[in-house]
């Protein structure tokens, strides 16, 4: 038996027809938005609005659309909803066995490289439409510096500085990033500004969520770092947008740049 490092490659080989994704009902495709990343000094921070849409139709107020892909680095999906979760579990998995098979994980570059090969395996769906497009960012040991990829439906891998976003809103979550984005000491103002960018976007892309402070639905928020993956609690979350919401009763368009 040929124990391949790549569960992927093994999984083509083997059960090809596992891989192959239905499009029965594809007018019924689930959307997943908008996702950030930021990084800081000593790790990353990666955000992702709540709302999934069908058409013009808002399909769930509450979807997660980011998640561990193993103990230091998290993946974030927009595009084509069934489609992205299967990709991140296949993702989780591929990570896992290579560091079963090899006893150790692999590198930040070939997580990175890894993700490209599975957007490869969909290639031909996402020419059909049917396209899931993922944001990485990862904890990278030997540098201590998250560090942030992005792709598209190609495959083709793409490290981004400082920050990044994805999804219907990414437009607009990039020019809020721009405007604010600073060297950044500490995770809290990177988790801050990530949240004004998914506010930004949310008022100007319909299919983005901004909080719903009525029934407590806030974007999906994590930090990566030295310590590993970390889920940002809601009740932390709750306090900062409290203090972003007060400050838009002030300044409606946002906060501007601290520096000139």
């Amino acid at each position: 038996m040929d124990f391949s490092s790549s569960f992927y490659e093994h999984l083509r080989q083997t059960q090809g027809e596992r891989l192959a994704f239905k499009k029965d009902g594809t007018d019924q495709i689930i959307h997943g938005t908008t996702i950030v990343a930021v990084a800081f000094t000593g790790g990353v921070v990666m955000a992702g609005d709540r709302r999934a849409t069908m058409g013009n139709y808002v399909a769930q107020n509450d979807i997660e659309k980011v998640f561990p892909a193993d103990d230091f680095s998290a993946i974030g999906i927009a595009g084509s909803a069934g489609i992205a979760i299967e990709l991140v579990k296949l993702f989780q998995v591929e990570l896992e066995h290579y560091e079963k098979i090899e006893g150790m994980p692999l590198s930040v570059e070939g997580k990175a490289n890894r993700l490209s090969v599975l957007l490869r395996g969909n290639l031909g769906l996402a020419m059909e439409g049917l396209a899931a497009l993922p944001l990485y960012a990862a904890y990278d040991k030997n540098r201590n510096s998250g560090r942030v990829f992005s792709y598209d439906i190609t495959g083709g891998r793409y490290e981004e500085h400082d920050y990044f976003a994805v999804g219907s809103g990414s437009l607009f979550a990039r020019a809020s990033l721009k405007k604010m984005f600073e060297p950044i000491e500490d995770s809290n103002f990177a988790i801050q500004i990530a949240l004004e960018a998914i506010y930004d976007a949310a008022e100007e892309d319909s299919a983005t969520a901004g909080p719903d402070m009525a029934r407590n639905i806030y974007p999906v928020v994590v930090k990566v770092d030295s310590q590993g993956f970390e889920k940002i609690s809601q009740e932390a979350l709750a306090n900062i947008l409290t203090k972003i919401l007060k400050g838009r009763k002030n300044r409606p368009d946002g906060p501007i740049a601290r520096h000139s």
